[in-house]
């Protein structure tokens, strides 16, 4: 299956790569560069071949290319290790996404943090005090943070504490402070999300009947509900950060742009998507789904451990 979701991804982003309109030689090489310049480029990249195993003729008829085509070669690279290289730097296209890599899954485990440390006492004391005001406070916070948009997060953090109040760096990535919006911005939608999960499964927990027998036997109501009530309660919950972490990864495409944080998601919106790129859109789509494949895959992994019943055959 991961095999299956990995080329159905790529393949379907080779195909809309395929379909957007441009020439990657006149928007690397520009306007002014001669015949000759084009087709040497077109050439040294393979862009004078087919896009896939069957194109169009002239007279409207279908044309089988063989494994002479852009498509064929790529995979052959992929399986190999070998991501293809840049149009514009010519450099190894996974070397250049290994460069940046670090700093999107940085920023992603950041936000989880930050989203974490929002969403458990926040959806716990909402919980806990089902139908109060305190609950309804926290029900209208978690509604206005899934309401709010990251390109709008974004900036109105940066007016508030890089601008009005000056603690934070406004952009960068140099410093380790420069973390701090970015991931705050980040995570600020998935703590709603997780805030409204983790209030209905406290309140689902304690009615059973293990919490009953928990307070008679006099633990305290931190025990109970910390211990007991929140481990038992966290299988949806991881269920919505496993897939939440490939909604990071998405999101910080956005995140990355308006911070102008050097990760992956800047990197395939200004080398790649902006400069027509496609051997580096094609890298950093497979990462991406990877690594997304890699946290459901840890999520399973997560339930054997919070639940022993559950076994992952």
């Amino acid at each position: 299956m991961t095999l299956l979701v990995v080329w159905t991804v790529v393949s379907l982003v080779t195909l809309l790569i395929e379909m957007v309109p441009g020439d990657p030689a006149v928007a690397i090489l520009g306007e002014t560069a001669t015949p000759e310049q084009y087709e040497d480029f077109r050439s040294k990249h393979g862009l004078d071949k087919p896009a896939f195993f069957v194109s169009m003729a002239d007279d409207g008829g279908l044309v089988w290319n063989g494994m002479e085509n852009r498509y064929a070669e790529y995979w052959s690279g992929v399986l190999t290790g070998d991501l293809g290289r840049s149009f514009r730097t010519d450099r190894p296209v996974l070397d250049m996404i290994l460069e940046r890599y670090p700093n999107t899954i940085k920023l992603a485990v950041a936000a989880l943090f930050v989203a974490l440390l929002i969403a458990v006492p926040l959806g716990v004391v909402a919980g806990t005090n089902k139908g109060r005001a305190i609950d309804n406070i926290a029900s209208v916070i978690a509604l206005v943070g899934i309401s709010l948009p990251g390109f709008v997060i974004g900036p109105l953090l940066i007016y508030l504490f890089a601008v009005k109040i000056p603690i934070f760096s406004a952009t960068g990535s140099a410093n380790p402070q420069d973390i701090v919006l970015p991931a705050v911005s980040l995570g600020a939608a998935l703590s709603a999300i997780l805030t409204r999960m983790i209030r209905s499964s406290v309140i689902e927990e304690l009615g059973e009947d293990y919490v009953r027998t928990a307070r008679a036997k006099g633990l305290s109501e931190r025990v109970v509900i910390y211990k007991h009530v929140l481990k038992n309660g966290f299988i949806p919950v991881v269920t919505i950060l496993g897939l939440q972490l490939g909604v990071l990864l998405a999101g910080a495409i956005i995140t990355e742009k308006i911070f102008n944080w050097q990760g992956l998601g800047l990197l395939v919106v200004d080398e790649g998507i902006g400069k027509l790129d496609y051997r580096l859109v094609q890298g950093c789509v497979l990462v991406i789904s990877l690594t997304y494949i890699v946290a459901n895959s840890l999520t399973d992994m997560v339930y054997r451990w919070l639940d022993p019943r559950i076994r992952l055959s």
